[in-house]
């Protein structure tokens, strides 16, 4: 079985280091020649300048094709430049990734994947993006909808270390988080399940942010930072954004339906194990 990668960021590289054994070939696009992979891949470069003309053929021989390429501003580039060698091709199972952000403000109610989604500006693309590839392919596309990713170099921890973690706090706001190992599962286990869907990818607890970064410190025998209303706080126009939506997001279906074991079911045993194992 051979696997197409678009996109190979964070989650895809160590979807490959740890499940990419099962695969007898994988090919991957990258933005800039010489990234470096989990493995030893096959990259060519697809970007808004440069697309690599080895990307179609490579496409026709895959089997499986995993999408983390997000939609820019004039829709999903994957399906712009490569929708109709997609749609003719023999590929029998794709995930995209996609993100917990098309719910929309559900004012910190628990959702399911049957939640209506909403929104303007990049949810709406995210929105687009989904119903283009169902489109496209809705009998072999299956939507993963990922909530904050945290893992090896991209945690509270490594932000306390840098000295650029804050505690924001907004009363009543949580937000959803993974672990990119249980990001990595997820995607084997939707290819390997014999039925596609939509599946919200999340751990158990949806948390306050402050709190996780007060038990990011407390592992590092610190002082956390000094708490900041929201209302006053010196935030990005990016940043702000994020709290605008409040939702806590139920991965029931994942657990139920995929049989995925969450190895980090909360923030806990996330940072716990990043922090004995030094990989912050």
């Amino acid at each position: 079985m051979r696997l197409f990668v678009f996109g190979l960021g964070y989650s895809a590289n160590r979807f490959i280091a740890q499940h990419g054994g099962q695969f007898t070939g994988i090919a991957s696009t990258i933005r800039t020649a010489g990234k470096s992979a989990a493995r030893d891949i096959e990259t060519l470069v697809f970007n808004p300048d440069v697309t690599d003309p080895g990307i179609g053929d490579r496409l026709a021989s895959a089997d499986t094709l995993l999408v983390s390429v997000p939609p820019g501003a004039d829709g999903d580039p994957v399906l712009l430049t490569f929708g109709s060698v997609i749609a003719a091709s023999g590929i029998q199972r794709i995930v995209y990734l996609s993100s917990v952000g098309v719910y929309g403000d559900h004012q910190g109610a628990w959702i399911d994947e049957t939640a209506p989604v909403s929104g303007e500006g990049r949810r709406r693309a995210r929105i687009d993006a989904e119903e283009r590839w169902r489109a496209l392919a809705g009998d072999r596309t299956t939507i993963l909808r990922i909530a904050g990713i945290y893992g090896p170099g991209r945690n509270a921890l490594e932000n306390l270390k840098a000295g650029k973690a804050h505690r924001i706090v907004k009363p009543g706001q949580v937000f959803n988080r993974i672990h990119v190992d249980d990001i990595a599962a997820a995607i084997a286990a939707a290819f390997e399940y014999p039925q596609t869907g939509i599946w919200n990818l999340c751990d158990d607890e949806p948390a306050p942010p402050q709190d996780v970064v007060t038990f990011a410190a407390a592992l590092m025998g610190i002082a956390p930072p000094p708490e900041q209303d929201f209302a006053t706080a010196e935030m990005s126009l990016m940043a702000r954004s994020f709290y605008a939506s409040n939702n806590r997001i139920s991965n029931a279906r994942l657990k139920r339906e995929l049989g995925v074991k969450l190895a980090f079911p909360t923030y806990r045993e996330g940072l716990t194990a990043l922090w004995q194992r030094r990989e912050i």
